[in-house]
């Protein structure tokens, strides 16, 4: 049994590594019986098996064995077959020269074995050993192993008690004789959403087509079916027939016409003259003349099939033979699918929000210098795989993980904001008020910054590494769960969010960076260097690009072209929100994040059409609110 074969080895070392010392009670108990274990039957062999059990370790290592089919019979001893060797089964001294008849008890007898096993296994001091027994129990429980449940002691830990209630009433449902324990369980689950519970049920609800003249009588009928409905087509009908015995195989017209015409004797065939054989009846006759005279096999004629069809009904038959069982197995089944689509639903619903939170990281830099200069900058993209390329280099410098995370932000930003600073003074600055020239200028900077990248760090995926405590997911139930990257991005971004707000509104470069949007002019006749102001918010929105990079790094390749996968949605992002507003940004990116993933479950094997569908809604979109879904007021929207 495969749970045997899990448990045998830990079993055999524990007692292998026992002193060699003879076990008195299980001597005792190998001597008294040992035909019965020699040649054991399932009817008698229950007592001998819970006294073997009884004798500690040892006695279970022998028993493992013996349901692993590795216990051979040497000079009248038990011995332990291993790939090593042979070892006495009592003492567990090695066993040199035997040659061991091999005992193979038959499926009964396995199933009586391991239950005591599970019953030891269950009772172990041992909370690893115990949490084992119920893993193995869950993946290949047996009507053995719920008996065993039901007899062993109450489990002292609650996450293991509550494992351990559940596998009982799993195993309840599929092995328990009483129907009503059956249904009590099925109805203590019912909403449950968890596929262990869905597995339980499928077997109750699983049918089998039937045909019969009569309702067949005792069987749990779980519907009638009407021959010539969609589920239920003619041709299917016919072939359970025959399936059946209930008609002859049909018989089309071109084997009937090749059959007739190879039996043609003196102008006749069957007693029927050639010159009649035009009306389809006389073909029948013919053919049947020629079935009684075993000439050609038995077949149905058209008219034979009709009537059969007529006369015989057809139903789809439960497994379960208990009505009451299926019938809460149905309701159980329904309230599941209800639940399950309720759960996909917010599963797709996390799924948005992560999208939206990346996009959204990925934006915010771009809506600052978007927003506040008007400068559409096309090298956005590769500020963030310049950050991502920062990450890269601080894990390779720092072993530990977390720390190099911890560095790579701070100096992801520091590099990107510094590459901004020195783009804005180069290039964004002597081409200001003129997007044109703003937008082919930074679009050649993308192309250069992306050549540069490839000749430094190659062509090749850069892995950067999340550390421990970022991986794995963040798991509900078996359909809810979100990766915990994307959790910590989500966290990111509202940590960036509540850092814009507060140097927006706290803060004097805030001040300034809202009196240089509102009104250039007006600020400059105030003391405020716009330039300077420009300068600053530029390597901001540059400086968070890069911090983005490092974290959309951790779980997309790190290459040159990293930033242009998140460019377009980024400017969809900022224009759809509405532009130099942050909350529209943040609105913008949840509503192209719910979007795309809303359209990619049509069709999830086929994410380009989902971008394709989204963009044209976005372009629909903006003929409606071309300024967006939270427009910039005041003078600033003016400008």
């Amino acid at each position: 049994m495969p749970m045997t074969c899990r448990l045998i080895a830990l079993l055999l070392s524990l007692f292998l590594a026992l002193p060699a010392a003879a076990n008195p009670a299980l001597e005792a108990v190998i001597a008294d019986n040992l035909d019965q274990i020699e040649r054991p039957s399932r009817r008698t062999v229950e007592p001998v098996v819970a006294r073997i059990a009884a004798t500690g370790p040892v006695g279970l290592a022998l028993l493992s064995a013996w349901a692993g089919r590795s216990l051979g019979l040497a000079d009248g001893r038990l011995v332990i077959v291993t790939g090593d060797g042979a070892t006495d089964a009592v003492t567990g001294q090695a066993v040199t020269g035997a040659d061991p008849k091999m005992l193979r008890p038959n499926a009964g007898v396995r199933g009586v074995i391991e239950s005591a096993l599970v019953a030891g296994e269950i009772a172990s001091p041992d909370r690893a050993r115990r949490a084992a027994a119920l893993a193995s129990i869950a993946r290949d429980g047996t009507a053995e192993h719920l008996a065993a449940l039901r007899a062993a002691a109450p489990e002292p830990d609650p996450a293991l008690a509550a494992r351990r209630a559940r596998i009982e009433k799993l195993l309840t449902i599929r092995f328990d004789a009483d129907p009503a324990a059956r249904v009590a369980a099925i109805q203590d689950m019912a909403g449950d959403v968890g596929l262990d519970f869905r597995a339980a049920l499928n077997p109750l609800l699983a049918t089998r087509r039937v045909a019969s003249a009569d309702e067949p009588q005792g069987a749990n009928i779980a519907r009638e079916l009407r021959v010539g409905s969609d589920d239920f087509p003619r041709e299917a009908a016919i072939a359970l027939l025959t399936a059946q015995g209930l008609v002859q195989p049909r018989l089309t017209a071109a084997d009937q016409r090749n059959a007739l015409a190879a039996h043609i004797v003196d102008g006749r065939v069957g007693g029927v003259s050639v010159a009649e054989l035009s009306d389809p009846q006389a073909r029948d006759r013919a053919y049947e003349a020629l079935e009684g005279a075993g000439t050609v096999p038995p077949a149905a004629t058209e008219a034979e099939t009709e009537a059969a069809l007529a006369g015989i009904r057809f139903f789809d038959v439960y497994a379960e033979p208990e009505a009451a069982v299926t019938d809460a197995a149905r309701a159980a089944q329904r309230g599941a699918e209800w639940r399950l689509g309720a759960m996909k639903g917010i599963d797709l619903g996390l799924d948005a929000l992560s999208l939206a939170s990346i996009y959204f990281l990925a934006a915010i830099g771009l809506a600052i210098t978007f927003g506040v200069m008007r400068v559409i900058n096309m090298a956005h993209g590769e500020f963030i795989m310049m950050g991502a390329y920062t990450g890269y280099v601080a894990q390779t410098l720092i072993a530990d993980r977390t720390l190099s995370l911890v560095a790579a932000l701070p100096l992801a930003f520091a590099v990107t904001f510094a590459a901004g600073v020195v783009l804005y003074r180069l290039v964004i600055r002597h081409l200001a008020h003129r997007p044109l020239e703003t937008l082919l200028a930074t679009f050649g900077v993308s192309i250069a910054l992306q050549q540069l990248a490839k000749n430094i760090f190659g062509t090749q995926a850069r892995p950067l590494t999340a550390p421990a405590w970022l991986e794995g997911a963040i798991t509900m139930n078996d359909v809810v769960s979100i990766s915990t990257i994307r959790v910590a991005i989500f966290v990111l971004a509202l940590l960036f969010l509540g850092l814009f707000l507060f140097i927006m509104k706290r803060t004097r470069l805030g001040l300034e960076v809202r009196a240089v949007t509102q009104n250039p002019g007006m600020a400059a006749s105030m003391g405020i260097n716009p330039d300077r102001i420009a300068m600053m918010t530029f390597g901001l929105g540059s400086g968070i690009a890069g911090i983005a990079g490092v974290a959309i790094g951790l779980f997309a390749q790190v290459t040159s072209e990293l930033g242009q996968q998140y460019i377009v949605q980024s400017f969809m992002t900022v224009v759809v929100g509405g532009v130099g507003n942050i909350w529209g940004t943040l609105a913008g990116a949840g509503l192209i994040g719910v979007l795309s993933k809303v359209i990619e479950s049509f069709n999830p094997s086929n994410t380009l059409a989902a971008q394709t569908f989204m963009i044209l809604f976005i372009v629909i979109f903006i003929q409606f609110r071309p300024r967006g879904i939270i427009p910039q007021r005041g003078r600033a929207a003016e400008a």
